[in-house]
């Protein structure tokens, strides 16, 4: 999401988090949200009561859903889980256990799901939120690391601002242990470990697991860290990389580094490089989507980042999120409001060439007549998953991505009323637990466990899906 930043009543550019001092205005998201507030049926037309065990046939999944080759194994509507509005996920298996958890962002806090069966997910906890009553709450994102949890939100104390020197108190980044989950088969008080505080809120986390590396991006007040770009004033952060090393003591990082160099970063994510550029494999290499380019980072020395390039294309409204190919030679990109400004005309998916870290190519623009926008989108066994607002999770077999193109393989609507161009249903997915089990959250409805027959063509499977079947 998008909001504007208001401090004492003047507009200050390039920072995503929406709070206002003054109290006058609010960002895109919570225009349409209301606090506490769960009708019976959903804004997208879906009953607010949990389904289980609904197959996709004929194009239909529970006679609410349409669908393609992706089935229903449950949804669980937002009062189960205690909430009122959902965001973003991230997912972890258990080495020891087997279980499969969703960590789920809500209004309220965050929420810890057993998805194990799918069937029958069981909400195991839910860790609260700074101030429950702060539109912050509206945006969070998680991302794990061995057995422990990184949270962050854009929630903030207002009772805590001190005009006269900037100070701020939010969110941090909250920390759970996650092996306290184990044998768990019913709600529990969720405990944290010490949380970060030398930043008020951020808006997105990432996490290189090779290296061990956290990216706390958006960080834009009271940061109290060397990565501060001013002094005196709220306003004190960039939004750039906070960067944080994990391996020593995981409930305990240590900061060792910051990206200012091209200012706000909306999400990012790292890499050890094992693409076709010979000149940066092995190195640490970070691609930022910052709302007006992808911007290239050399961050192996972390002391003297490097960025390699600022690419920039024509549609560009908001610069949103992307996510590489697995064999590195390709990122795909989201623009979140290219197709609610008009740059774009339908849903559109840019595809990058990152043979050359130097001169990186935009080769091709998928779009497919949809009006919804694209949100977060990752990559798993050459399949792209997309979370759409209105038109909920597609996916995209990415076999043929060197000629410039992606193509449909499935897609699950969990937002059947329309495809309207605007800002409810899905916010994100998450698709590494395997074996086709694909997590999603919808800000308007709840929890969807859904799972996926598609398969890539790169792996000897499947047909595309044709374009009269998109709606």
């Amino acid at each position: 999401m998008v909001g504007g930043l208001l401090l004492g009543g003047a507009s200050v550019a390039g920072a995503h988090p929406g709070h206002d001092f003054s109290g006058d205005s609010k960002p895109f998201k919570e225009r349409y949200f209301d606090n506490g507030v769960v009708g019976d049926v959903s804004p997208g037309g879906v009953p607010m009561e949990a389904l289980s065990g609904a197959r996709c046939e004929d194009g239909m999944a529970a006679d609410l859903f349409p669908c393609h080759k992706v089935d229903l194994a449950s949804f669980t509507p937002l009062q189960d889980l205690d909430s009122t509005f959902l965001n973003d996920l991230w997912g972890w298996e258990d080495e020891v256990t087997g279980m499969q958890l969703a960590i789920v962002g809500t209004y309220e806090g965050t929420a810890f799901v057993d998805v194990t069966d799918g069937e029958n997910p069981v909400l195991l906890g839910t860790l609260g939120a700074v101030d429950p009553g702060d539109s912050g709450n509206t945006w969070g994102d998680v991302r794990v690391f061995e057995d422990t949890a990184y949270i962050v939100t854009e929630s903030i104390d207002l009772s805590t601002y001190d005009p006269a020197t900037g100070y701020l108190e939010g969110n941090g980044v909250q920390i759970v242990d996650l092996t306290q989950f184990r044998g768990v088969t019913e709600e529990i008080e969720v405990v944290e470990e010490p949380r970060i505080t030398d930043f008020t809120q951020s808006h997105n986390v990432s996490i290189n697991t090779e290296t061990g590396r956290m990216y706390v991006v958006g960080a834009v007040y009271s940061v109290k860290n060397e990565c501060a770009t001013a002094e005196g004033t709220v306003y004190s952060g960039s939004g750039g990389a906070i960067v944080y090393d994990l391996n020593g003591d995981p409930a305990a990082p240590s900061l060792i580094g910051c990206l200012n160099e091209d200012g706000y970063t909306h999400d990012i994510q790292c890499v050890v490089y094992e693409g076709p550029d010979e000149d940066y494999q092995g190195r640490e290499i970070c691609i930022g989507s910052n709302e007006d380019t992808v911007t290239l980072y050399d961050v192996t020395d972390i002391d003297n980042p490097v960025v390699l390039s600022r690419l920039d294309y024509e549609a560009a409204a908001y610069t949103h999120q992307g996510w590489l190919s697995e064999d590195h030679r390709f990122f795909f990109l989201g623009d979140e409001l290219d197709e609610l400004y008009g740059t774009a005309p339908e849903r559109t998916t840019y595809i990058w060439d990152f043979s050359d870290l130097d001169d990186a190519e935009l080769i091709g623009i998928h779009g497919d007549g949809n009006s919804s926008i694209d949100h977060n989108m990752f990559v798993k066994d050459g399949l792209l998953y997309q979370s759409n607002y209105t038109s909920g999770l597609w996916i995209y077999d990415t076999w043929k991505a060197e000629q410039g193109r992606v193509t449909s393989r499935g897609y699950f609507d969990i937002f059947p009323s329309d495809d309207r161009t605007d800002f409810f249903g899905t916010w994100g997915n998450y698709p590494y637990f395997g074996d086709g089990k694909v997590v999603v959250t919808s800000s308007d409805e709840g929890l969807f466990v859904l799972q996926s027959r598609a398969k890539s063509s790169s792996q000897n499977n499947g047909k595309g899906v044709s374009p009269a079947s998109v709606r």
